[in-house]
């Protein structure tokens, strides 16, 4: 989610500024870049529309630039080679940390240069470190402001390997020069790496990229985001039935505003009033409750016809082989459908889970709601359900001649149109709420409306006589 994030703060710079996006995967550790990781990356971003300009780029294709750079640093006697073995070195770190930090130059300026040459020329293994000079390295943050780190608390960094592979800070610093990265937005967690990636693009006589860090996003609890919160990859969101635009919109506010109390927020809107001066340096919470909000709210002004396919996804099969049936035999009847129930819906999830009702023959009833509209009287709500049976079945199946046929219904009986409409809502539906009670006859047809109201009537005689056994105390087909 951290990843998802960044990658769209710099995707809105590129396309705010009239810039140039490029994707570059970062693989040199090559144990967390397996070809499964690659494309849940490129998954994620193609889901959220981050369109790149160039790219993607593998970092590990560039691994014969990044030596070439790191020896020619040192031939400059801008870094030296490190003959310490990780043992010993670990041991100094146990012993003293401080010392830990300039040990292996220690041991380097004990072996003189031509002991090292030799050494290097029998084969004998080597890293390559960077010698941090003196002094104090500082920058000017676009997120963070004025930052400066005292280089004697900066290590010797590792840019070669013993085995002659590339490190991180040297394979960014080379890529970022070979690619003419002039902005670089990312993380937090990297500012350590910052100073190291200056010093050493301004060791190879690089222009320095503009640099700024993103807060962190934390869990509901404070601590920093983890699979222990919950869901935190992209995928998982869109498996749940979250909308891309939503998920922009709720990343895009994990760390930045639009300077009002806006919430709700377009692709375009984002990208014409995005500005780094707004990226915020305090970190944000990931709130699971508020990007089901906002995707409900972009689910509510989606375009029906859609949404379909994203909808019919996920129905199981059955009732999807139902969907398709229904709209064979009466075309635009699932757009109409989803029309009338997304503006209820926080998910396409829940899209297809009020859809259920109106699909499946057999209905689940909703104890309390059964309790509730049913139970109380279960006499009056006969009455009510078998005279509403006997005032719908004549009627024009239209929403304006239910609603005239029900109120009226409900005029001559001296009730208030919800006595009727309550016990009718779960007769239709199973439950105490659902769309307007004319949409959902409307769509169910007359035929299936008659027929639940029947099956209500059937069902309510079991409560009045306190028949134990019906279709409501086994729980319902």
């Amino acid at each position: 989610m951290g990843g998802a994030r960044t990658a769209l703060f710099n995707w809105l710079l590129a396309r705010r500024e009239g810039g140039t996006f490029v994707l570059r995967i970062e693989d040199t550790d090559r144990e967390r870049s397996s070809d499964d990781m690659v494309e849940a990356i490129l998954d994620g971003i193609r889901w959220l529309g981050l369109d790149w300009d160039e790219g993607p780029y593998f970092q590990g294709e560039g691994a014969e630039r990044h030596r070439s750079d790191a020896l020619r640093l040192l031939f400059e006697g801008k870094a030296f080679r490190d003959f310490v073995s990780a043992d010993e070195l670990a041991a100094i770190r146990a012993e003293d940390p401080d010392r830990a930090l300039r040990y292996p130059r220690e041991r380097a300026e004990l072996l003189g240069s031509t002991e090292s040459d030799a050494r290097a020329a029998n084969g004998e293994p080597f890293a390559i470190r960077f010698l941090v000079p003196p002094g104090e390295t500082a920058w000017e943050d676009r997120v963070y402001g004025s930052v400066r780190f005292r280089n004697e608390e900066i290590e010797d960094l590792v840019i070669l390997r013993s085995d002659g592979t590339p490190t991180y800070n040297l394979a960014v610093v080379s890529d970022d020069a070979a690619m003419q990265i002039t902005h670089v937005l990312r993380g937090e967690d990297h500012v350590s790496n910052t100073p190291k990636q200056i010093l050493l693009h301004e060791a190879l006589g690089n222009q320095v990229p503009d640099f700024g860090h993103l807060p962190m996003i934390l869990g509901p609890d404070g601590k920093r985001l983890s699979k222990r919160h919950g869901a935190t990859a992209l995928g998982e969101y869109q498996g749940k039935g979250i909308l891309p635009v939503a998920m922009v919109n709720f990343l895009a506010l994990l760390g930045w505003s639009p300077g009002t109390d806006e919430e709700v927020l377009t692709v375009p809107g984002l990208v014409e009033r995005f500005s780094l001066e707004r990226v915020l340096r305090k970190s944000s919470v990931f709130d699971s409750t508020k990007l089901e909000w906002l995707n409900g709210r972009h689910l509510a002004v989606m375009p029906a016809d859609e949404l379909m396919l994203l909808v019919m996804e996920q129905l199981p099969a059955e009732l999807r082989d139902e969907a398709e049936h229904r709209d064979r035999s009466d075309p635009g009847w699932v757009v109409r459908l989803i029309d009338l129930l997304k503006v209820r819906a926080r998910t396409v999830g829940e899209i297809g889970e009020q859809a259920t009702p109106f699909l499946r023959d057999a209905l689940s009833y909703d104890p309390a709601a059964v309790a509730k509209h049913w139970g109380k009287d279960p006499t009056g709500a006969i009455a009510h359900l078998r005279a509403l049976r006997e005032a719908l079945a004549p009627t024009e199946w239209t929403e304006e001649s239910l609603e005239t046929g029900l109120r009226g219904l409900a005029e001559s009986l001296g009730v208030g149109a919800g006595k009727l409409i309550h016990p009718l809502r779960v007769a239709l539906t199973g439950q105490a709420a659902s769309p307007g009670i004319f949409e959902v006859m409307v769509l169910l047809g007359a035929d299936a409306t008659l027929s639940r109201i029947d099956l209500a009537i059937q069902i309510v005689k079991g409560l009045e006589t306190n028949v134990l056994d019906t279709p409501l105390q086994r729980g319902l087909p």
